[in-house]
């Protein structure tokens, strides 16, 4: 079966443009994007961060207004979003970032939204969900290419596959990371990789498994890594047993076991900030050529204990400028009189078409049984 391609091209309704809504990171390479993309579309977010220098200038030239103020103490926080009806985290790593402002919202009662892709920021805000329903108000991690796209294709392979209890789920992006990626990144690999098994998130050594995925165009090598859908998908699907996958070239898998005893040197205090610098120094991000011409693209697979299986594959803009498209999308429809409160995951809170609605993507199912 197939799901046709929609665009999102409507304005911002309403509800939306007279809502007041935060985005916090706004001088980040992800955060200025999402930034320039809200203002195109008729949004007037107030634009904050830590850095006066970085925040003002980008206010300045977008006419939007800014706030300064650094993510410490929730209370602090707290009367620092109190004008505004939602945030928006872009800052990372949200492991870092994401407890003290998610806090700041339910004091505030405020809805609050990030771009991350980490497992243990998904999983924290799932524990705050009662929390969440108590203030009134929505935890909503994820909403950029982590893990939009993906959690989108997981949730129309459960529905096509109601008693899949086995899902893969693989992505292939090109252009290069940014600062705030290469970082988050660091900060986590240490601690290898994670899948989940019988519904429980269990921790396997990096690149634990390899594959190989036939993406819509080719087929490609791919090794697992602890994306955020081991997280999310669950959430979304039900589907106990859980793996994702990234491309990477073949010496990745031959120089895995030498990468798993280097990886906790990491965590070395004077290691870390040299690599830290090397990434400020080098990381820049994609380019606005390669943000217009390149391409993601996903797979996925659910599959049944009779072993019948449903695969799909999905085709989007590049990830950072499909984070920028979808994350915005997110706070139109949150705010336009989207989901009611609690934790939810980009599916459950939009649907499983939720991708589709955004330009340039396009999703297809097929039952690999038959």
């Amino acid at each position: 079966m197939n799901e046709p391609t929609t665009t999102d091209s409507s304005p911002a309704g309403s509800g939306t443009r007279h809502a007041r809504w935060l985005l916090y990171g706004a001088n980040g390479y992800t955060g200025e994007l999402i930034a320039r993309e809200a203002h195109q579309r008729g949004l007037r977010p107030v634009l904050a961060g830590r850095r006066r220098e970085a925040i003002e200038p980008l206010a300045r030239e977008l006419g939007l207004e800014s706030r300064i103020f650094a993510l410490e103490s929730p209370d602090a926080i707290a009367r620092e979003i109190d004008d505004v009806d939602a945030v928006l985290l872009a800052a990372g790593p949200f492991i870092h970032t994401s407890s003290p402002m998610v806090a700041a919202c339910l004091r505030a009662r405020k809805h609050y939204l990030d771009i991350t892709g980490e497992i243990a920021v998904f999983e924290a805000c799932h524990r705050r969900d009662a929390k969440a329903r108590e203030a009134g108000c929505v935890l909503l991690p994820g909403v950029g290419f982590d893990v939009v796209p993906s959690d989108c294709l997981a949730a129309c392979l459960a529905a096509a596959l109601p008693d899949a209890q086995q899902l893969e789920l693989a992505f292939c992006s090109s252009g290069g990371l940014s600062q705030g990626t290469l970082k988050t990144m660091l900060e986590g690999f240490h601690l290898g990789g994670a899948i989940r098994a019988g519904g429980k998130i269990r921790r396997v050594p990096f690149a634990w498994k390899r594959a190989r995925i036939p993406f819509r165009d080719r087929v490609r090598h791919a090794i697992s890594i602890p994306w955020g859908d081991v997280s999310t998908a669950f959430h979304s699907t039900g589907i106990p047993n859980i793996i994702v996958y990234t491309t990477a070239p073949r010496r990745a898998w031959r120089w895995r076991h030498v990468i798993r005893i280097g990886a906790p040197l990491l965590c070395v205090g004077a290691l870390r900030r040299h690599f830290v610098r090397r990434i400020e120094r080098a990381a820049r991000g994609p380019d606005a050529e390669t943000r217009a011409s390149a391409e993601a693209q996903l797979w996925g697979r659910a599959t049944n204990a009779a072993g019948r299986t449903v695969e799909g594959t999905l085709r989007t803009p590049e990830a950072y400028r499909l984070t920028a498209l979808t994350a915005v999308a997110s706070v139109e429809r949150l705010l336009g009189g989207g989901p009611s409160t609690g934790f939810l995951t980009p599916s459950r809170a939009f649907g499983s078409r939720f991708i589709v609605t955004i330009v340039a993507c396009d999703l297809e199912l097929t039952d690999a049984s038959r």
